[in-house]
């Protein structure tokens, strides 16, 4: 059985990571994070289109680029921005063939100039996160003024391939286990945590009640942009089931009855989406010089790797972590959007963080959602940062396991306070 790193191992990690990584040093501390100072990294604007369900739903014959086309577009109409003041885009975006080219394809047909730049990135489950990234560490280092960090997944028309690796590297133990297929590793933490079917299918049912009633009072309205498509202006999730109970989740059948102990279901899993989103982020000192609303402010991001067939407990590694290196408290954070790939992995981490679920996921995760790979890191930002806005609360920590045995972690701060 694994054990968590010590807080002196994360403390050793967290400062070897930002020397390496940035010469701005973090802030340290509840007090200094809330600071407002003119060189912060902002977000102006985030927004995502309705999530569709993959092979079923409203965008299941939409590719990549006609989503980033139709978001871009409206992104465009709705901030009002001159698309010539962008100064870099980074796409996260994990299956579709030759990604870079299709989305700097989307971009300049959405109307933004050849002169913009356009790069992906793809560290599968926390792509959206690493787009955040990405920008967030080109405008602190001064190479960028205004970006955008953008997800977007069709996992109806680009499922997972399967990987393909030469012998010599898939007979070492490690590096096999990295690239099977993800349901094993759900039954693998399932039976090495002793995460029983009943655990599972309880914090299932919490995510499904959580999104469906979420979706009755109108709650995702104020993150989803509505877009059209061939004709379709869309603005509603069709993923989210209403009328999920303990009974029928308990009647379902294993997704993997070929490995053991088999209590992975459709109903205590993600599921498979398609969908985009957007965030768009500068430096303080620009967004008042310009008049654009400031939604929240980037404070850091972490990665950490983990071993590969256990790879879904990597948030309770991650999120210690950035607690670690941006010196908060975790009764500091108001709410923590920890991605649901599987309920079994999602249990073990809420049990080994100790953080009341009460915090976790409020309007629910991607089990009732979703997990558009591309989209859900960028996603839960937005989710989390409009739930602190509704709560009038300031610090959100997002976290999520990253296929093939790594995870990913960051820290926000709510300024749209009252």
């Amino acid at each position: 059985m694994l054990s968590l790193p010590t807080r002196s191992v994360f403390r050793t990690m967290g400062t070897h990571i930002t020397r390496a990584a940035s010469t701005h040093a973090r802030p340290q501390g509840l007090s200094n994070i809330l600071q407002k100072n003119s060189d912060d990294v902002v977000i102006t604007f985030a927004k995502r289109t309705a999530v569709g369900r993959a092979k079923k739903g409203q965008w299941k014959d939409t590719s990549v680029d006609e989503l980033l086309y139709a978001l871009f577009k409206g992104t465009l109409e709705k901030t009002k921005l001159d698309p010539h003041k962008i100064d870099d885009i980074c796409v996260a975006v994990c299956h579709p063939p030759s990604p870079l080219y299709i989305s700097r394809a989307a971009a300049l047909a959405a109307g933004i100039p050849y002169t913009v730049p356009i790069s992906t990135v793809n560290r599968l489950c926390s792509s959206g996160l690493m787009a955040i990234r990405s920008i967030a560490h080109a405008i602190q280092s001064g190479e960028t003024s205004l970006g955008w960090a953008v997800g977007a997944e069709s996992m109806s028309l680009n499922p997972r391939p399967t990987p393909e690796v030469a012998e010599v590297v898939s007979n070492h133990q490690h590096a096999n286990d990295s690239i099977q297929a993800m349901g094993w590793t759900s039954e693998n933490v399932a039976k090495e945590y002793n995460v029983s079917r009943e655990k599972q299918d309880y914090y299932a049912l919490i995510s499904h009640t959580r999104a469906t009633e979420a979706v009755r009072n109108g709650i995702f309205a104020d993150e989803i942009l509505p877009i059209e498509v061939k004709g379709k202006n869309i603005s509603v999730d069709d993923t989210i089931r209403p009328g999920v109970t303990a009974e029928g989740l308990a009647a379902l059948k294993s997704a993997f009855p070929q490995w053991a102990p088999g209590t992975t279901t459709a109903g205590n899993a993600s599921g498979v989406g398609d969908g985009a989103g957007l965030i768009m982020m500068t430096t303080r000192e620009r967004a008042e010089k310009e008049g654009m609303e400031i939604l929240g402010k980037w404070v850091g991001t972490t990665v950490v790797g983990v071993e590969p067939r256990y790879m879904g407990i990597s948030p309770a590694f991650a999120v210690p972590k950035m607690l670690e290196q941006v010196g908060l408290k975790k009764e500091d954070v108001d709410i923590y959007e920890i991605n649901e790939a599987f309920a079994s992995q999602f249990a073990y981490c809420v049990d080994q963080l100790a953080i009341p679920i009460e915090k976790i996921n409020p309007n629910g995760g991607s089990i009732a959602i979703s997990h558009p790979i591309g989209l859900t890191g960028v996603r839960q930002v937005m989710t989390g940062l409009e739930e602190l806005r509704r709560r009038n609360e300031k610090v959100l920590l997002t976290s999520m396991c990253v296929g093939s045995g790594m995870g990913a972690a960051g820290v926000f701060v709510n300024e749209r306070v009252h």
